[in-house]
């Protein structure tokens, strides 16, 4: 057995035109729409405030024109692979082709917390202002089905080695029986996947619609309002705790470096693009641009509009209407609706890409031969988007939002850094190869892109969350060597090679 047997692109590129089982039905509006969908969420509506108040001020901008950098070096990477391996498995499949299938293991097996455990802590986000906003009519739900049964507080004093403290001991009940609506916003987002990618996309365009409109009504109203003396300074000095200064804009960047986490989900629809040559790096690209854009935007008047000390709140955009006063009233009401559209997005994009990294997986023989199983009607991988849908459902209802969120940002980030290797690796081994969108600047953008994922995750994450993603991995790795490597369409290739040589040894 070699962990680190490659598919060769010839292999990959065969597949491309072999396996047409998925529906081609996005264009580049619908890619762009769907990177659009993913990024745009609580970032906007909660992380800016956050980051702003806790580290950068107004400085937040070049914190968000750092990050976006930093973000736009994976994305160059992203797209050259795209282009060149239009398949649904996304940063596992580019990993299978440059660094082996151990490596492809890992990558896809962290892409799970991405996806589908990040779905979920997105999904109990959508439930509070849900509830949030009902109250606001009146409308109020028993407690007991709006709060995660368990909970499981960090430890004061507990290191990232007391693994019993982060796993075993330590859990509280909440004295809540499920939180029901995060359930079932996954439930009905889940239908909508399995009925077809063309519904799927369309439901995705109007809500991206909807938070564009929240999100660009908010920025003409607000610059009425801006007062530039709440500008003053840009950087903060360094405060008595060591935050603000620049090191607090460097420190901010790391912190919201995860608002754009999810716009890789657009290589997951690479085998439903049309013409995904051209069109998956517009998707790619664009998406990132225009969020980006937006983001500058937005801190910009949000700081603007009201002091940056006051705008370390749930949803601190709202705390800049409110303070202008109640002639703005109507636009609280209207970003509570945006905030609510856009993680709806957010959570249907990343159901979205999980059963495709699976699909993918089982193709190849690492997964079980149920998870590329594609719906006769409706052409979706229906068993994996149900399986996946059902986990994260119990993920939502079972747990509180905090307990996963920094492991989907390492995982993220893992992924993102190998990605970035692998096209550097892959421009020694394979030159020769056709690339339709090529990484400018290879040599720089690439190793620039690994180690600024790689910063982010040193500077940016706890050391408890680093011994969860070990301990995630471990598990990852039992499942490799019990099942994938023994099913792996790759291994048997070779095993098949190995003995028709043997036999025909004298």
């Amino acid at each position: 057995m070699n962990l680190f047997a490659r598919r060769s692109m010839a292999d990959l590129q065969a597949e491309v035109l072999k396996d047409q089982k998925l529906n081609r039905a996005l264009g580049p509006f619908n890619l762009i729409s769907l990177g659009i969908g993913a990024i745009i969420g609580a970032g906007i509506f909660v992380l800016t405030g956050h980051a702003a108040a806790e580290y950068a001020g107004p400085g937040i901008v070049i914190s968000f024109v750092l990050s976006g950098l930093a973000c736009a070096f994976a994305g160059l990477c992203y797209a050259e692979f795209a282009s060149m391996i239009p398949l649904s498995g996304s940063a596992y499949t580019y990993g299978y082709a440059t660094l082996g299938e151990f490596v492809a293991w890992i990558i896809g097996w962290n892409l799970v917390l991405e996806y589908l455990f990040a779905a979920s802590t997105v999904a109990v986000g959508w439930s509070g202002y849900v509830i949030s906003f009902l109250k606001d009519f009146g409308i109020t739900f028993p407690a007991q089905f709006i709060n995660a049964p368990y909970d499981h507080p960090m430890p004061v004093g507990a290191h990232w080695w007391d693994l019993g403290q982060l796993f075993i001991h330590g859990w509280v009940t909440t004295g809540a029986v499920l939180n029901v609506p995060a359930m079932l916003v996954i439930a009905v987002i889940t239908v909508l996947l399995v009925i077809g990618i063309r519904e799927s996309a369309s439901f995705n365009n109007a809500i991206v619609a909807l938070k564009l409109t929240v999100i660009l009504t908010f920025i003409i109203v607000g610059a009425g309002y801006i007062n530039k003396a709440n500008w003053h300074p840009f950087v903060p000095p360094v405060d008595a705790d060591g935050n603000f200064g620049w090191h607090g804009v460097v420190h901010g960047a790391a912190v919201i470096f995860f608002a754009y986490i999810g716009f890789d989900a657009v290589s997951t629809a690479a085998q439903e693009a049309k013409n995904p040559q051209r069109n998956m790096p517009i998707g790619l690209l664009g998406s990132l641009a225009i969020c980006t854009v937006l983001y500058i935007v937005v801190s910009l008047v949000l700081t603007g509009m009201v002091n940056y000390s006051r705008l370390n709140v749930p949803a601190p955009i709202a705390v800049a209407v409110s303070s202008i006063g109640p002639s703005l009233a109507w636009l609280t009401f209207f970003i509570k609706i945006g905030a609510i559209a856009g993680l709806s997005s957010v959570i249907l994009v990343l159901l979205f890409g999980q059963p495709r990294i699976f699909y993918a997986m089982s193709k190849d023989g690492l997964l079980p031969p149920f998870f590329s199983i594609v719906h006769p009607k409706f052409r979706t991988p229906w068993i994996a988007q149900i399986i996946v849908g059902v986990v994260a459902m119990l993920i939502a209802g079972l747990f509180p939002i905090g307990l996963l969120g920094e492991l989907v940002s390492i995982g993220t980030l893992l992924a993102f850094a190998i990605v970035c290797a692998g096209v550097f690796v892959l421009r020694f081994t394979d030159p020769q190869i056709q690339r339709p969108f090529r990484t400018p600047a290879f040599w720089i953008v690439a190793p620039l892109g690994f180690a600024s994922c790689f910063f982010l995750m040193i500077v940016g994450l706890p050391a408890d969350t680093w011994a969860r993603l070990i301990v995630w991995m471990a598990i990852g790795i039992a499942i490799y060597f019990l099942y994938s490597c023994r099913h792996s369409e790759v291994q048997k290739r070779r095993r098949r090679v190995s003995a028709s040589g043997a036999s025909e040894q004298p």
